[in-house]
């Protein structure tokens, strides 16, 4: 449900202005975001609302393994797919309300209803867990920013949630300029970390070390993508050698 459903009603993000005057999407754009990489990995997660948006947040989370609740009296065939494979838990009925968020960590409201939006909202806020109405900024204490992978690089993108489909345009421009080529790169040097990490006193000798094979010619990364990986090999073998300390 997008924000601006909500104006006229009563205010019910952090403001609390009475009656919503989309003030709080106007200052969105000034809001200074902390932007960090959650470890999602055997934590609970929970989703209501079982629409292709809900399906889309799901996988979302499944590919950060995280431990997926979905709450919705329906649900697409897709959803109903993976809840019959077992990799999501799926309640078949509405949002019963802060019970339902009892060992949560994050909770993701996908509906297009905006009381039960805004009751699941209100409810994480209560307990200080992370919470986001999707479409709806002013009601999330995080925002889902666009994100390109590969391998073990992502990268993402966000505007702060002014023009969702404008990360999208830029998530499409960065796949074409950074992919395989450059998370091949970051498996080649994450095989040497141990060694540097073991044979390089300081983080200073360390930073020199990395930052001379990525930064250094030939281009590792060029090479590449010219497929000759073991020049890049060749390339972290000779930076060990001029690195050992004597």
């Amino acid at each position: 449900m997008p924000a601006n459903a909500y104006s006229g009603k009563e205010c019910v993000c952090q403001l609390k202005r009475g009656i919503c005057d989309q003030s709080c999407v106007q200052g969105m754009l000034d809001t200074p975001f902390y932007i960090a990489c959650l470890r999602l990995s055997g934590r609970r997660c929970v989703v209501v609302g079982g629409g292709d948006v809900g399906l889309e947040k799901v996988e979302g989370l499944l590919v950060c393994d995280g431990e997926v609740t979905l709450i919705a009296p329906e649900a697409t065939e897709a959803l109903e797919e993976l809840a019959a494979e077992g990799s999501i838990r799926w309640e078949r009925r509405e949002y019963a309300g802060p019970a339902d968020l009892e060992g949560v960590f994050m909770v993701i409201a996908a509906t297009n209803d905006t009381d039960v939006n805004i009751r699941v909202y209100e409810d994480a806020e209560r307990r200080a867990m992370l919470v986001n109405v999707v479409d709806v900024p002013p009601l999330c204490n995080f925002i889902l920013p666009a994100i390109f992978r590969s391998g073990p690089l992502s990268i993402a993108i966000s505007t702060a949630g002014a023009s969702p489909a404008l990360a999208k345009r830029i998530r499409a421009e960065i796949a074409d300029e950074y992919g395989e080529p450059y998370a091949r790169l970051a498996e080649l040097l994450n095989e040497v970390r141990g060694w540097a990490k073991g044979t390089l006193p300081t983080y200073q000798d360390r930073k020199v070390f990395f930052e001379s094979i990525v930064n250094g010619e030939p281009d590792p990364v060029e090479l590449l993508r010219q497929g000759d990986e073991q020049a890049v090999r060749d390339l972290i073998a000779a930076a060990q050698r001029t690195a050992t300390p004597a």
